[in-house]
């Protein structure tokens, strides 16, 4: 028995009708390969140059000598410093006077002799240091600078940081108790006293804004 077969799915010959059309071939030397043309970059664009910034130099003195300050402020003028000093020393004095007539009131004597004398030297002496230590906590000027009108800042012109204020302020100590810190001003090419050398600060006028 013949077993079943499957017809063919495409005839032996194709329809006369169907035409075959076969793709058009470029004629030679008519196409040219595409080439990637980058964007022309002018002359003076084809490197860019940082322009580096210039060091700053050191202001030179009348003796050819590098400034400590670089910032445009002027130091305060000795005589200036002295009235902002004098009037921190009335202060002094005057919570000393309320010292002594404290002790006075709670019934101590005031005999002069070594021993008292020494105590009220040395009280002296540590009022005066918390008088200058608590500006320099609280980041501002003592009432004489405030009152004569100047303000601290840094050789560059910045405002002063708590460890400038506290080395400031055991600068003045040591230049009030050796008092060659104070006349050192005098002599220095910028006025700078010992205490400005040592943090770095000096006393400008202050400038309302």
């Amino acid at each position: 028995m013949r077993g079943a077969q499957q017809a063919s799915l495409f005839p032996e010959k194709a329809d006369s009708s169907i035409v075959m059309i076969a793709p058009a071939r470029p004629k030679k030397g008519t196409t040219k390969p595409r080439t990637r043309t980058g964007r022309r970059v002018p002359d003076g664009q084809e490197k860019l140059e940082l322009m580096e910034a210039a060091p700053v130099k050191p202001r030179t003195l009348g003796t050819t000598v590098e400034a400590r300050i670089y910032c445009e402020a002027l130091v305060a003028a000795p005589l200036h410093r002295a009235v902002a000093a004098a009037m921190d020393w009335a202060m002094v004095l005057l919570a000393y006077g309320f010292f002594v007539i404290a002790f006075r009131v709670m019934g101590g004597q005031v005999v002069l002799n070594k021993t008292n004398l020494m105590v009220f030297g040395i009280a002296l002496l540590l009022i005066g240091f918390a008088y200058s230590l608590l500006p320099a906590i609280a980041c501002t000027e003592t009432l004489g600078m405030r009152w004569a009108r100047l303000r601290l800042t840094t050789f560059d012109g910045f405002p002063l940081e708590p460890r400038q204020r506290l080395l400031r302020m055991l600068g003045s100590c040591l230049s009030v108790c050796t008092a060659v810190g104070l006349l050192w001003s005098l002599v220095d090419e910028e006025s700078l006293a010992w205490q400005d050398h040592i943090s770095g600060t000096f006393p400008t006028l202050a400038v309302d804004r």
